[in-house]
């Protein structure tokens, strides 16, 4: 009866956190788009800003953490379950791609691009034309770019510019050849774009390679870590004896420590897993 009158206590917590989380905004509104200085303000802008996803699984911990601390006896489960719910998958999960998805909208832009100065545009004209059906991915700098070519923006510094949004080395190769082509007058463009376009190519394909190669230690990681969980909740409930010895003070510290050095080793694959950063080739003077 102690037990469930605990558990229905955590799900009360939880409850009133859902309520605040509600009342705050921070499930259903968007971040706020203003700045703040305010340290509470702060707080309620991050609260607002929170993935929906996170305060369920928060919530789960919440819940699992003071049933498992409850159950087994162990303060240190109201550490440990937080990790388990929240922490390791989020080790686990792949980093998103956001160097293929911007050499996939890339390409289709070249593409794009060479197309339409096939039929005799210039450069300035072709971006102009190209920002009509954008890529999402470029679509809010694309608009930009056009803003700045109608505020009479030379072509080059408006490149420059929009190489510093995009902030990457392959957009920097990409707009490079476009400037070079913009200061010989157009001459040559479509050829350039073309091989460009090829090249696009070949680096999204050695680049979708390399990320398969990386995600095989992540999946068997998954497996391994699935298992281990499995197999060690179903030994803490058929064979509580043989973890008697955790239950102490000594036991606590070393069940945490473990815990830790596993974290640990997820989090150092996780930073093998992450590309290197690569320098930029293109920098404004503004």
């Amino acid at each position: 009866m102690i037990i469930w009158g605990v558990l229905g206590a955590c799900l009360a917590v939880a409850g009133v956190v859902v309520l605040f989380a509600v009342g705050a905004g921070a499930l259903t509104q968007a971040p706020a788009a203003h700045s703040s200085t305010g340290l509470w303000t702060r707080a309620v802008d991050k609260l607002r800003g929170t993935n929906p996803r996170t305060w369920v699984f928060l919530l789960v911990a919440v819940v699992l953490a003071g049933g498992a601390a409850l159950w087994t006896g162990w303060p240190v489960m109201v550490v440990i379950m937080p990790v388990a719910v929240i922490g390791i998958p989020a080790l686990l999960r792949a980093p998103p791609a956001r160097d293929i998805e911007l050499l996939e909208s890339l390409d289709r832009w070249v593409r794009g691009l060479a197309a339409t100065m096939g039929a005799g545009r210039s450069i300035a004209d072709a971006v102009r034309a190209s920002a009509r059906n954008p890529p999402e991915r470029l679509k809010d700098t694309l608009i930009r770019m056009v803003q700045r070519l109608d505020d009479r923006w030379s072509a080059p510094a408006a490149f420059l510019r929009m190489a510093d949004e995009l902030d990457s080395p392959d957009a920097d190769a990409v707009l490079a050849s476009l400037i070079l082509a913009t200061q010989r007058g157009g001459q040559g463009a479509v050829t350039t774009l073309a091989a460009l376009a090829d090249s696009i190519q070949e680096r999204l394909k050695v680049m979708r390679e390399i990320e398969a190669e990386r995600a095989k230690p992540r999946y068997v990681v998954r497996q391994v870590t699935l298992i281990t969980v499995v197999v060690l909740g179903a030994a803490l409930v058929f064979g509580r004896d043989f973890f008697r010895p955790y239950g102490t003070p000594t036991g606590q510290a070393v069940l945490i420590a473990l815990v830790a050095l596993y974290a640990g080793s997820l989090l150092q694959l996780k930073r093998m897993t992450i590309p290197r950063h690569r320098a930029r080739i293109l920098r404004s003077q503004a």
